[in-house]
């Protein structure tokens, strides 16, 4: 049998990107990072209800900035170097928090105290040397001028390290996700590997021939182009056919069907309005339009699951905020993936809108296992 792909996980949050990976095959979680304790105790106890093992260098509450140091940056080395025996490459990947680089967030950027995690992040990786690497964040980074200056300066340092990248803008829906969610990939490669491989590197260390579209689904242009629902009068417990030309998939109430949402151990975490409950009934189904209150539409996609500061979601056809069970759903993730209930409201939401949709991180895993397979890539004991 084949050795697996060994994968060291940062800012892991409830794990969707490392589900996504272990659900992909080949890969195998070893380590994770997570600053965020009830973040923490969210992804070891929904693993041991999906009976998924826990890693085998284990889970760490911890600070990344503290890796950061010649005993850690050593322990990961050293580990790194003991694992090759029994793994085919080991890779780190992770989405730094990412509310400075973000539009609707703090908007900081490399200067605020989540912004300065992504430049941790690529001096963690250029001072340990893992075979490949995927970072993950939003398109404001990618996007935005003044973040993407700090962006493309965070290549130069990878590239310095000797490794060769590919970056994509990746939308959720594109590997089948109900939701229009934009993020900036970047993976990189040991050049040494690829070169020992015959994979073709151009001029400014990148990848020639990564396919990025090998797992995805769906076209996003095409599928933002086709008659959609648009909105309908909210009517509480109402009925409503499915009438238009579109991938049924690609809906709200397809994945709250598929998950029974209703029956869900987090069906009945969802908050409660103090008052204004008619605001909400105020609301068209589908009316997203607002900064604040936006109403899903049973028969469209969701826009991005942000479910923090202002930005409030409201269950289609019931006069409430959507559960975490439904939030969960419009992530993907699998119906047997469940938040303990001692884990407050906040962080819930927190985390489930803070994640990598999952069928977009299993899509991810095996365009990169692909990759890998088709140029046999492995470690060689002669690369240093």
């Amino acid at each position: 049998m084949d050795k697996k792909i060994g994968v060291f996980s940062f800012f892991a949050g409830a794990g969707f990107l490392d589900l996504g990976f272990e659900q992909a095959g080949a890969y195998e979680i070893l380590f994770v990072n997570e600053f965020h304790k009830p973040f923490v105790d969210i992804y070891i106890n929904s693993r041991k209800k999906m009976q998924i093992n826990l890693p085998l260098l284990g889970v760490e509450n911890e600070d990344i900035t503290t890796y950061i140091t010649s005993t850690k940056i050593n322990w990961f080395k050293n580990h790194i170097e003991t694992l090759r025996n029994n793994f085919r490459l080991i890779g780190f990947i992770g989405g730094p928090p990412c509310p400075d680089f973000s539009i609707g967030g703090k908007n900081r950027g490399h200067n605020g105290e989540n912004g300065k995690l992504s430049g941790t992040y690529v001096e963690l990786i250029s001072k340990t040397k893992p075979d490949f690497f995927v970072f993950e964040n939003v398109k404001g980074l990618y996007r935005t001028a003044k973040h993407r200056q700090f962006f493309d300066m965070m290549k130069s340092k990878l590239k310095r390290n000797g490794y060769a990248l590919t970056e994509k803008l990746i939308n959720a829906i594109e590997y089948g996700a109900p939701q229009d969610r934009e993020r900036i990939i970047l993976i990189g490669f040991r050049k040494e590997i690829l070169k020992d491989a015959h994979v073709s590197i151009k001029k400014g260390s990148i990848i020639s021939n990564f396919n990025w579209d090998s797992h995805t689904e769906y076209d996003a242009e095409n599928i933002f182009s086709l008659n959609w629902a648009i909105t309908d009068r909210f009517r509480p417990d109402s009925e409503l056919e499915f009438l238009n030309n579109v991938p049924n998939e690609l809906t709200v109430e397809f994945w709250f069907r598929k998950n029974d949402v209703e029956n869900h151990p987090n069906a009945n975490h969802h908050f409660t309005p103090r008052a204004g409950l008619k605001r909400f009934e105020e609301v068209d189904e589908g009316d997203d339009s607002k900064k604040s209150f936006k109403r899903l539409h049973r028969w469209r996609y969701s826009p991005t699951a942000a479910y923090g500061n202002n930005e409030v979601h409201l269950h289609p056809y019931k006069a409430r905020r959507i559960s975490a069970s439904e939030a969960l759903a419009i992530q993907t993730l699998p119906k047997e993936f469940i938040i303990p209930e001692y884990i407050s409201l906040s962080n819930m939401f927190k985390a489930i809108g803070n994640g990598v949709p999952f069928l977009a991180a299993k899509g991810l895993a095996s365009t990169i296992i692909e990759f890998i397979n088709n140029h046999e890539l492995h470690f060689k004991s002669n690369n240093k």
